[in-house]
């Protein structure tokens, strides 16, 4: 398997990866579309080339790009981008450096479901259906108890050294 090292971020990119990435910043579907998955992959790839702050910064970009080529500019949703962001890039942090998305996405399979989303420990359903957040990135709005559920912790434990 051929890999790219990442310069910023934890993750090792494979040779599909950088296809997505040029397809998707020129507003092109891949083969076999454009799901929630291709979504968190990019983001994945973003975050493993970049600084997280230009990470962001471009996948706002390129996504907005993406959704104007399709006629759907309305799709774009900053407070779902950003918390994805964030929490993807949290994620890769707490695993092992050099790990590949398909590791990645099966030690954090939470990030993929669709119902309900992640984004539900987070925030209020009215906040994320809310106009502002369409526009601008919000905090969460759930308290850290209920956003924590049952083990206490909002996210995954950072792997044991």
């Amino acid at each position: 398997m051929f890999r790219f090292r990442s310069a910023h971020g934890r993750g090792a990119l494979e040779r599909g990866d950088r296809r997505l990435l040029r397809d998707f910043d020129r507003g092109r579907l891949p083969p076999g579309g454009f799901g929630h998955r291709e979504h968190v992959r990019v983001a994945w790839s973003y975050l493993s080339l970049h600084p997280p702050a230009r990470a962001i910064e471009l996948f706002v970009a390129a996504l907005r790009r993406f959704a104007r080529a399709r006629n759907r500019p309305e799709l774009y949703h900053e407070t779902v981008t950003w918390a994805f962001l964030l929490l993807i890039r949290e994620r890769m942090a707490r695993g092992p450096a050099g790990e590949g998305f398909e590791a990645f996405a099966a030690r954090n399979p939470d990030l993929f479901a669709r119902s309900p989303s992640i984004l539900s420990r987070y925030y209020e359903p009215r906040t994320l259906a809310s106009d502002l957040a369409r526009r601008v990135f919000l905090l969460p709005d759930r308290d850290r108890e209920r956003a924590a559920g049952t083990d206490g912790l909002l996210t995954q434990d950072a792997p044991a050294t």
